[in-house]
């Protein structure tokens, strides 16, 4: 007898798979809505749906993320490709655009044509939010690397929206722009030996991590930004739960004004950013 959704659901949650990720995942090797397994969980399962299912719900339970086995994540209300060659967006990376949009829509209202940069674009979720949500502003988006770059700018063409995309170490790839009005990233941030970071070993290692305190690539960014940054312009970093302090502390020590800092879902300070000096 062919195995049924409600079994193959089961023995997934019984492997310790997600009850939220199982359906999702169930739903994609169907092409089905998740609504549809609710409704249907008698129903038998295709024997290459269910051999499909079966091999990434164990993946799903060795923690490779729901993302890479589905191919896809909604961030900010796009659906994104994602392949293992970028990061798989986080929820709370939102909280950076959301403020990155409010200094669009409030102080940087008069600028006919923002020029904007995200650096280390990923799967280009930041910068393609940015473009949807506040077409008129220029945006770049930059990489060190062109399989992730590859990611983004197949979700730029799928999505129908106009980023220029760059290789590049941070702001080695804006050198020859003109002056930013606000630049924002997601970099590394976590220290080389978080024990976390054995939860995370099918993400890209180079997008995590960042030296012995996690704030190497956090340095790098703000000691080069004023030069790419024109008078007046912002800078925003996304971070973990315990180092606005120190990012903080570091824009303040290269001058950066009317520093702030957001909270993610959970109620963590997320992002610091501040103004460079008009």
């Amino acid at each position: 007898m062919a195995e049924t959704v409600r079994a193959a659901l089961a023995a997934a949650r019984a492997q310790g798979v997600d009850r939220l990720d199982a359906p999702l995942l169930l739903a994609h090797h169907l092409r089905r809505a998740r609504e549809w397994l609710i409704a249907h969980d008698d129903a038998p399962l295709p024997p290459a749906a269910a051999a499909a299912f079966a091999r990434d719900a164990a993946r799903r339970a060795d923690g490779v993320p729901l993302a890479y086995l589905t191919g896809r994540r909604e961030f900010h209300g796009l659906e994104l490709r994602i392949t293992p060659a970028v990061l798989d967006p986080r929820p709370d990376t939102e909280t950076l655009v959301d403020w990155a949009l409010e200094l669009l829509a409030g102080e940087m209202a008069p600028v006919a044509a923002p020029r904007v940069t995200d650096l280390g674009t990923g799967s280009g979720a930041i910068a393609l939010a940015l473009k949807h949500a506040c077409p008129q502003a220029s945006v770049l988006a930059t990489d060190a690397s062109a399989e992730a770059l590859a990611v983004a700018g197949a979700n730029a063409t799928r999505l129908g929206l106009a980023v220029e995309f760059a290789q590049g170490d941070w702001w080695q790839a804006a050198a020859v722009r003109p002056p930013l009005h606000l630049a924002v990233s997601n970099p590394p941030y976590i220290r080389e030996h978080d024990p976390h970071l054995a939860a995370l070993r099918h993400e890209p290692r180079s997008a995590l991590t960042s030296g012995a305190d996690g704030l190497d690539a956090m340095r790098a960014i703000v000691a080069d930004s004023a030069r790419h940054l024109a008078p007046g312009g912002w800078l925003l970093l996304e971070h973990g739960h315990d180092q606005a302090a120190a990012v903080l502390a570091l824009l303040a020590a290269h001058g950066y004004e009317a520093l702030g800092r957001r909270h993610d879902l959970a109620g963590h300070t997320r992002c610091s950013g501040g103004r460079r000096p008009a």
